[in-house]
Protein backbone atom coordinates (compact mmCIF):
# COMPACT_ATOMS: atom_id res chain seq x y z
CA UNK A 1 0.00 0.00 0.00
CA UNK A 2 1.68 3.05 -1.56
CA UNK A 3 0.42 6.02 -1.37
CA UNK A 4 -0.40 8.05 -4.78
CA UNK A 5 0.45 11.69 -3.39
CA UNK A 6 3.55 12.82 -4.71
CA UNK A 7 4.33 15.22 -2.68
CA UNK A 8 7.97 15.92 -1.94
CA UNK A 9 9.46 15.35 1.42
CA UNK A 10 11.65 18.65 1.63
CA UNK A 11 8.60 20.34 2.20
CA UNK A 12 8.11 21.58 5.88
CA UNK A 13 6.26 19.01 7.66
CA UNK A 14 5.71 16.51 4.92
CA UNK A 15 7.31 13.35 5.05
CA UNK A 16 6.80 12.28 1.50
CA UNK A 17 3.07 12.87 1.19
CA UNK A 18 2.78 12.31 4.83
CA UNK A 19 2.02 14.91 7.69
CA UNK A 20 0.65 18.42 6.69
CA UNK A 21 -2.04 20.20 8.14
CA UNK A 22 -5.93 19.33 7.93
CA UNK A 23 -7.28 21.29 10.74
CA UNK A 24 -9.77 23.53 11.80
CA UNK A 25 -9.08 27.59 10.69
CA UNK A 26 -9.39 28.14 14.38
CA UNK A 27 -6.46 25.85 15.30
CA UNK A 28 -4.14 27.40 12.36
CA UNK A 29 -3.26 30.38 14.60
CA UNK A 30 -2.06 28.41 17.33
CA UNK A 31 -0.76 25.91 14.98
CA UNK A 32 2.13 29.02 13.03
CA UNK A 33 2.59 30.47 16.40
CA UNK A 34 3.31 27.09 18.33
CA UNK A 35 5.96 26.49 14.66
CA UNK A 36 7.33 30.29 15.28
CA UNK A 37 7.91 29.02 19.39
CA UNK A 38 9.43 26.24 18.50
CA UNK A 39 12.15 27.61 15.67
CA UNK A 40 13.11 30.00 17.79
CA UNK A 41 13.65 27.93 20.63
CA UNK A 42 15.83 25.77 18.54
CA UNK A 43 18.53 28.53 17.99
CA UNK A 44 17.77 29.84 21.69
CA UNK A 45 20.97 28.94 24.01
CA UNK A 46 18.92 29.69 27.27
CA UNK A 47 15.79 27.27 25.73
CA UNK A 48 18.11 24.75 25.29
CA UNK A 49 20.22 25.17 28.30
CA UNK A 50 17.08 24.73 30.49
CA UNK A 51 15.52 21.80 28.43
CA UNK A 52 19.13 19.85 28.62
CA UNK A 53 19.01 20.55 32.39
CA UNK A 54 15.96 19.58 33.16
CA UNK A 55 16.10 16.28 31.16
CA UNK A 56 19.68 15.82 33.16
CA UNK A 57 18.66 16.58 36.39
CA UNK A 58 14.78 16.35 36.54
CA UNK A 59 14.05 13.32 33.99
CA UNK A 60 17.63 11.50 34.87
CA UNK A 61 19.25 11.66 31.55
CA UNK A 62 21.71 10.00 29.53
CA UNK A 63 19.54 6.55 30.51
CA UNK A 64 22.02 3.38 30.39
CA UNK A 65 22.24 1.14 27.75
CA UNK A 66 22.33 -2.05 29.73
CA UNK A 67 23.76 -5.38 28.09
CA UNK A 68 20.89 -8.00 28.31
CA UNK A 69 23.25 -10.99 28.83
CA UNK A 70 20.70 -13.68 30.98
CA UNK A 71 17.96 -12.89 27.61
CA UNK A 72 20.69 -13.30 25.04
CA UNK A 73 21.69 -16.15 26.70
CA UNK A 74 18.23 -17.64 27.03
CA UNK A 75 17.66 -16.78 23.30
CA UNK A 76 20.72 -18.07 22.16
CA UNK A 77 20.85 -15.59 19.13
CA UNK A 78 22.18 -12.01 18.93
CA UNK A 79 23.78 -9.35 21.76
CA UNK A 80 21.01 -7.99 22.70
CA UNK A 81 21.61 -4.38 24.60
CA UNK A 82 18.05 -2.48 26.45
CA UNK A 83 17.76 1.52 26.04
CA UNK A 84 16.29 1.89 29.79
CA UNK A 85 14.10 4.42 29.29
CA UNK A 86 12.19 3.33 32.08
CA UNK A 87 14.44 4.65 34.21
CA UNK A 88 13.46 8.08 33.71
CA UNK A 89 11.46 9.98 36.30
CA UNK A 90 7.44 9.24 35.75
CA UNK A 91 8.70 5.28 34.37
CA UNK A 92 8.61 6.25 30.67
CA UNK A 93 10.53 8.12 27.76
CA UNK A 94 7.50 10.75 27.82
CA UNK A 95 9.13 13.05 29.94
CA UNK A 96 11.78 13.72 27.52
CA UNK A 97 8.73 15.75 25.28
CA UNK A 98 6.68 17.16 28.03
CA UNK A 99 9.52 19.13 29.31
CA UNK A 100 10.23 20.48 25.32
CA UNK A 101 6.65 21.60 25.16
CA UNK A 102 6.49 22.50 28.53
CA UNK A 103 8.92 24.80 28.37
CA UNK A 104 7.40 26.23 25.35
CA UNK A 105 4.48 26.73 26.86
CA UNK A 106 6.00 29.07 29.21
CA UNK A 107 7.96 30.63 26.47
CA UNK A 108 4.13 31.29 24.19
CA UNK A 109 3.05 32.54 28.18
CA UNK A 110 0.25 30.01 27.99
CA UNK A 111 -0.20 29.07 31.80
CA UNK A 112 -2.65 26.08 31.10
CA UNK A 113 -1.80 22.89 28.91
CA UNK A 114 -4.47 20.34 28.14
CA UNK A 115 -2.95 16.59 27.23
CA UNK A 116 -4.44 13.04 25.61
CA UNK A 117 -3.42 10.06 27.24
CA UNK A 118 -3.94 6.12 26.66
CA UNK A 119 -1.87 4.22 28.82
CA UNK A 120 -1.27 7.07 30.98
CA UNK A 121 2.31 7.42 30.98
CA UNK A 122 1.97 10.52 28.86
CA UNK A 123 -0.16 11.95 31.20
CA UNK A 124 1.92 11.74 34.63
CA UNK A 125 4.90 13.43 32.73
CA UNK A 126 2.56 15.98 31.37
CA UNK A 127 1.78 16.59 34.82
CA UNK A 128 4.72 16.58 36.61
CA UNK A 129 6.23 18.82 34.28
CA UNK A 130 3.16 21.52 35.02
CA UNK A 131 3.51 21.16 38.43
CA UNK A 132 7.13 21.72 38.02
CA UNK A 133 6.70 24.82 36.02
CA UNK A 134 3.52 25.69 37.94
CA UNK A 135 1.12 25.06 34.98
CA UNK A 136 -2.17 24.27 35.23
CA UNK A 137 -2.94 20.42 33.86
CA UNK A 138 -5.80 18.70 32.55
CA UNK A 139 -5.69 15.46 30.82
CA UNK A 140 -8.45 13.87 29.35
CA UNK A 141 -8.61 9.80 29.41
CA UNK A 142 -10.99 7.15 27.91
CA UNK A 143 -12.93 5.64 30.62
CA UNK A 144 -11.32 2.32 28.99
CA UNK A 145 -7.98 3.48 29.69
CA UNK A 146 -8.86 4.44 33.02
CA UNK A 147 -10.27 1.17 34.34
CA UNK A 148 -6.91 -0.43 32.59
CA UNK A 149 -4.36 2.27 34.21
CA UNK A 150 -6.24 3.39 37.89
CA UNK A 151 -2.85 3.97 39.51
CA UNK A 152 -1.89 6.71 36.67
CA UNK A 153 -5.04 8.07 37.20
CA UNK A 154 -4.29 8.45 41.10
CA UNK A 155 -0.61 9.65 39.92
CA UNK A 156 -1.89 12.79 37.80
CA UNK A 157 -4.15 13.76 40.00
CA UNK A 158 -1.75 13.77 43.33
CA UNK A 159 0.32 15.88 40.91
CA UNK A 160 -2.47 18.41 40.75
CA UNK A 161 -4.01 17.45 37.21
CA UNK A 162 -7.51 17.62 36.52
CA UNK A 163 -8.22 13.66 34.73
CA UNK A 164 -11.77 14.05 32.52
CA UNK A 165 -12.79 10.44 31.77
CA UNK A 166 -14.25 10.56 28.27
CA UNK A 167 -16.41 8.10 27.30
CA UNK A 168 -17.47 8.78 23.69
CA UNK A 169 -16.33 6.05 20.69
CA UNK A 170 -14.43 3.32 21.89
CA UNK A 171 -13.44 5.17 24.92
CA UNK A 172 -9.57 5.01 24.40
CA UNK A 173 -6.74 7.08 22.81
CA UNK A 174 -8.75 8.32 19.71
CA UNK A 175 -11.65 9.77 21.92
CA UNK A 176 -9.35 11.54 24.50
CA UNK A 177 -7.49 13.23 21.66
CA UNK A 178 -10.83 14.12 20.19
CA UNK A 179 -11.94 16.05 23.28
CA UNK A 180 -8.54 17.42 24.34
CA UNK A 181 -8.32 19.59 20.34
CA UNK A 182 -11.96 20.52 21.68
CA UNK A 183 -10.71 21.91 24.59
CA UNK A 184 -7.67 23.44 23.09
CA UNK A 185 -10.16 24.99 20.00
CA UNK A 186 -12.16 26.88 22.49
CA UNK A 187 -8.94 27.74 24.81
CA UNK A 188 -6.71 28.56 22.25
CA UNK A 189 -5.74 32.02 23.95
CA UNK A 190 -4.92 30.96 27.37
CA UNK A 191 -3.79 26.93 26.18
CA UNK A 192 -0.93 24.88 24.59
CA UNK A 193 -1.97 21.45 23.65
CA UNK A 194 0.75 19.14 24.66
CA UNK A 195 0.44 16.39 22.15
CA UNK A 196 1.98 12.95 23.60
CA UNK A 197 3.52 11.43 20.35
CA UNK A 198 4.27 12.26 16.61
CA UNK A 199 1.22 12.09 15.66
CA UNK A 200 -1.32 15.33 14.95
CA UNK A 201 -0.96 18.78 12.53
CA UNK A 202 2.06 19.97 12.01
CA UNK A 203 4.83 21.22 13.85
CA UNK A 204 3.90 18.04 16.12
CA UNK A 205 5.12 15.03 14.46
CA UNK A 206 8.50 17.25 14.31
CA UNK A 207 8.54 19.07 17.21
CA UNK A 208 7.94 15.70 19.22
CA UNK A 209 10.26 13.70 17.37
CA UNK A 210 13.33 16.06 18.23
CA UNK A 211 12.55 16.66 21.71
CA UNK A 212 12.67 12.13 21.82
CA UNK A 213 15.55 12.43 19.37
CA UNK A 214 18.30 11.97 22.41
CA UNK A 215 17.11 8.70 23.07
CA UNK A 216 19.05 7.99 18.99
CA UNK A 217 22.21 10.09 20.10
CA UNK A 218 22.44 8.45 23.37
CA UNK A 219 22.25 5.27 22.50
CA UNK A 220 24.56 5.57 18.99
CA UNK A 221 27.44 7.02 21.60
CA UNK A 222 26.72 4.30 24.00
CA UNK A 223 26.88 1.46 21.68
CA UNK A 224 30.06 2.54 20.15
CA UNK A 225 31.66 2.87 23.29
CA UNK A 226 30.78 -0.34 24.46
CA UNK A 227 30.60 -2.06 21.03
CA UNK A 228 33.11 -0.25 18.85
CA UNK A 229 30.35 -0.39 16.17
CA UNK A 230 26.90 0.75 15.20
CA UNK A 231 23.79 -2.01 16.12
CA UNK A 232 22.59 -4.11 13.18
CA UNK A 233 19.09 -3.63 14.59
CA UNK A 234 17.00 -1.08 15.99
CA UNK A 235 13.55 -2.36 17.59
CA UNK A 236 10.96 -0.37 19.37
CA UNK A 237 7.24 -0.52 20.02
CA UNK A 238 4.67 1.42 17.60
CA UNK A 239 1.56 3.12 18.41
CA UNK A 240 1.69 6.52 17.33
CA UNK A 241 5.64 6.08 17.67
CA UNK A 242 7.82 8.31 19.62
CA UNK A 243 9.68 5.99 21.57
CA UNK A 244 10.21 4.82 18.42
CA UNK A 245 11.50 7.62 15.60
CA UNK A 246 13.50 8.90 18.82
CA UNK A 247 15.32 5.81 18.34
CA UNK A 248 15.56 5.49 15.18
CA UNK A 249 16.20 8.95 13.67
CA UNK A 250 19.82 8.82 14.70
CA UNK A 251 20.25 6.05 12.75
CA UNK A 252 18.01 6.94 9.40
CA UNK A 253 21.38 7.38 7.33
CA UNK A 254 23.13 4.28 8.75
CA UNK A 255 21.70 2.06 6.06
CA UNK A 256 23.27 -1.25 7.70
CA UNK A 257 21.27 -0.56 10.37
CA UNK A 258 18.09 -2.41 10.21
CA UNK A 259 14.90 -0.85 12.02
CA UNK A 260 12.06 -2.52 13.28
CA UNK A 261 9.03 -1.21 14.59
CA UNK A 262 6.11 -3.61 16.46
CA UNK A 263 2.58 -2.67 16.70
CA UNK A 264 0.20 -4.37 18.43
CA UNK A 265 -1.18 -7.29 16.66
CA UNK A 266 -4.17 -8.04 19.61
CA UNK A 267 -6.14 -10.42 18.94
CA UNK A 268 -6.12 -11.43 15.62
CA UNK A 269 -5.99 -9.94 12.25
CA UNK A 270 -9.65 -8.83 11.42
CA UNK A 271 -10.52 -5.40 11.59
CA UNK A 272 -11.45 -4.35 14.84
CA UNK A 273 -9.02 -6.89 16.75
CA UNK A 274 -5.84 -5.08 16.22
CA UNK A 275 -3.78 -1.82 15.78
CA UNK A 276 -1.99 -3.26 13.19
CA UNK A 277 -1.44 -0.26 10.21
CA UNK A 278 2.05 -1.49 8.72
CA UNK A 279 1.78 -5.06 8.94
CA UNK A 280 -0.37 -6.13 6.11
CA UNK A 281 1.82 -8.54 4.81
CA UNK A 282 0.95 -10.50 7.82
CA UNK A 283 -2.76 -10.13 7.13
CA UNK A 284 -3.63 -7.25 9.35
CA UNK A 285 -6.80 -5.69 7.30
CA UNK A 286 -7.85 -2.14 7.31
CA UNK A 287 -5.18 -0.04 6.96
CA UNK A 288 -5.35 3.07 4.22
CA UNK A 289 -3.65 6.21 3.81
CA UNK A 290 -6.08 8.77 5.11
CA UNK A 291 -6.51 12.17 7.63
CA UNK A 292 -7.52 11.32 11.27
CA UNK A 293 -6.81 14.76 13.89
CA UNK A 294 -4.96 16.52 11.81
CA UNK A 295 -2.50 14.37 9.52
CA UNK A 296 -2.62 12.18 6.48
CA UNK A 297 -1.38 9.18 7.24
CA UNK A 298 -2.01 5.43 7.20
CA UNK A 299 -5.18 5.06 9.22
CA UNK A 300 -7.46 1.75 10.19
CA UNK A 301 -10.96 2.22 8.62
CA UNK A 302 -13.98 0.95 7.44
CA UNK A 303 -14.67 0.25 3.31
CA UNK A 304 -16.24 3.33 4.08
CA UNK A 305 -13.75 5.52 5.33
CA UNK A 306 -15.13 5.30 9.02
CA UNK A 307 -12.43 5.34 11.71
CA UNK A 308 -12.48 1.42 12.87
CA UNK A 309 -12.05 0.11 16.41
CA UNK A 310 -8.89 -1.05 17.56
CA UNK A 311 -7.92 -3.49 20.44
CA UNK A 312 -4.64 -4.33 21.97
CA UNK A 313 -3.91 -5.36 25.94
CA UNK A 314 -1.85 -2.44 25.89
CA UNK A 315 -3.80 0.90 26.38
CA UNK A 316 -0.57 3.00 24.84
CA UNK A 317 -1.08 1.13 21.19
CA UNK A 318 -4.90 0.96 20.73
CA UNK A 319 -4.32 4.20 18.08
CA UNK A 320 -6.21 3.48 14.93
CA UNK A 321 -2.91 5.63 13.10
CA UNK A 322 0.28 5.84 13.04
CA UNK A 323 2.68 8.98 13.08
CA UNK A 324 3.32 10.06 9.52
CA UNK A 325 7.26 10.17 9.67
CA UNK A 326 6.66 6.06 9.98
CA UNK A 327 4.23 6.03 7.08
CA UNK A 328 7.17 7.09 5.00
CA UNK A 329 9.97 5.36 6.52
CA UNK A 330 7.70 2.07 5.45
CA UNK A 331 7.12 3.26 2.44
CA UNK A 332 10.39 3.68 1.36
CA UNK A 333 11.07 0.29 3.04
CA UNK A 334 14.15 2.14 5.34
CA UNK A 335 12.34 0.61 8.81
CA UNK A 336 9.90 -2.61 8.65
CA UNK A 337 6.75 -2.89 11.00
CA UNK A 338 5.06 -6.00 11.81
CA UNK A 339 2.65 -6.92 14.90
CA UNK A 340 2.67 -9.35 17.63
CA UNK A 341 -0.21 -10.40 19.38
CA UNK A 342 -1.49 -9.95 23.13
CA UNK A 343 -0.27 -13.42 24.37
CA UNK A 344 3.54 -12.75 22.45
CA UNK A 345 4.03 -9.67 24.53
CA UNK A 346 2.45 -11.58 27.74
CA UNK A 347 5.34 -14.04 27.30
CA UNK A 348 7.59 -11.86 26.61
CA UNK A 349 7.25 -9.52 29.77
CA UNK A 350 7.32 -12.40 31.96
CA UNK A 351 10.69 -13.53 30.62
CA UNK A 352 12.31 -10.47 30.56
CA UNK A 353 11.46 -10.11 34.36
CA UNK A 354 12.71 -13.56 34.84
CA UNK A 355 15.42 -13.19 33.02
CA UNK A 356 16.75 -9.97 33.63
CA UNK A 357 15.24 -8.85 36.92
CA UNK A 358 13.06 -5.69 34.85
CA UNK A 359 9.13 -5.72 34.27
CA UNK A 360 8.39 -3.91 31.24
CA UNK A 361 5.49 -1.84 29.98
CA UNK A 362 3.10 -3.62 28.48
CA UNK A 363 3.90 -1.41 24.95
CA UNK A 364 7.99 -2.18 26.12
CA UNK A 365 6.84 -5.87 26.09
CA UNK A 366 5.60 -5.62 22.82
CA UNK A 367 9.04 -5.12 21.46
CA UNK A 368 10.47 -7.87 23.10
CA UNK A 369 8.09 -9.68 21.75
CA UNK A 370 9.73 -8.54 18.41
CA UNK A 371 12.64 -9.58 18.97
CA UNK A 372 12.27 -12.83 20.16
CA UNK A 373 10.07 -13.43 17.07
CA UNK A 374 13.34 -12.57 14.69
CA UNK A 375 15.41 -14.83 16.72
CA UNK A 376 12.99 -17.64 16.74
CA UNK A 377 11.52 -17.34 12.91
CA UNK A 378 12.01 -19.73 10.12
CA UNK A 379 14.66 -18.23 7.36
CA UNK A 380 12.26 -20.45 4.86
CA UNK A 381 10.22 -19.05 2.36
CA UNK A 382 7.80 -22.26 2.65
CA UNK A 383 6.96 -21.20 6.37
CA UNK A 384 4.71 -18.17 5.93
CA UNK A 385 3.25 -18.75 9.90
CA UNK A 386 6.34 -19.32 11.56
CA UNK A 387 5.76 -18.84 15.25
CA UNK A 388 1.85 -18.73 15.66
CA UNK A 389 2.22 -21.49 18.61
CA UNK A 390 4.52 -18.38 20.52
CA UNK A 391 1.22 -16.27 20.27
CA UNK A 392 2.63 -13.88 17.44
CA UNK A 393 1.34 -13.84 13.83
CA UNK A 394 4.03 -13.47 11.86
CA UNK A 395 5.72 -13.83 8.23
CA UNK A 396 8.79 -15.59 6.78
CA UNK A 397 11.51 -13.33 7.71
CA UNK A 398 15.57 -13.24 7.98
CA UNK A 399 16.60 -15.21 11.66
CA UNK A 400 18.41 -12.97 13.75
CA UNK A 401 21.78 -14.75 14.27
CA UNK A 402 25.09 -14.66 16.99
CA UNK A 403 26.43 -11.94 14.29
CA UNK A 404 24.12 -9.58 14.83
CA UNK A 405 23.79 -6.50 17.94
CA UNK A 406 20.56 -5.24 18.61
CA UNK A 407 19.32 -2.75 20.60
CA UNK A 408 15.79 -2.58 22.09
CA UNK A 409 14.15 0.69 23.46
CA UNK A 410 13.12 -0.29 26.18
CA UNK A 411 10.45 2.91 26.41
CA UNK A 412 8.88 2.49 29.90
CA UNK A 413 8.27 0.18 33.27
CA UNK A 414 5.68 -2.07 34.06
CA UNK A 415 4.13 -0.87 37.39
CA UNK A 416 1.23 0.69 35.94
CA UNK A 417 0.31 -2.76 34.31
CA UNK A 418 1.07 -5.16 37.06
CA UNK A 419 -2.94 -5.89 37.47
CA UNK A 420 -2.84 -7.13 34.24
CA UNK A 421 0.05 -9.08 34.57
CA UNK A 422 -1.65 -10.55 37.33
CA UNK A 423 -4.49 -11.73 35.39
CA UNK A 424 -2.30 -13.16 33.14
CA UNK A 425 -0.48 -15.03 35.69
CA UNK A 426 -3.43 -16.30 37.26
CA UNK A 427 -4.62 -18.01 33.97
CA UNK A 428 -1.28 -19.96 33.54
CA UNK A 429 -1.51 -21.12 37.19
Amino acid sequence: MVSQLTIPATVPGRFGPYGGRYVPETLMVPLLELERAYEIAKSDAAFQAKFQDLLKNFAGRPTPLQFASRLATHLGGPKIYLKREDLLHTGAHKINNAIGQGLLAVQMKKPRVVAETGAGQHGVATATVAAHLGLECVVYMGTEDMARQALNVSRMRMLGAEVVGVSSGSCTLKDAINEAMRDWVTNVRTTHYLLGSVLGAHPYPTMVRDFHSCIGREARAQILAAEKRLPTHLFACVGGGSNAIGLFHEFLEDESVKMVGIEAGGRGNSLGEHAARLAAAQGFTGARPGVLQGTYTYVLQTQDGQIATTHSVSAGLDYPAIGPEHAWLADQRRAEYFAVTDTAALHAAQLLARTEGIIPALESAHAIAGLIERVSSSDSADAPHAGVARGSLSVARSRLTANDLVIINLSGRGDKDMATYSRFLDEKS
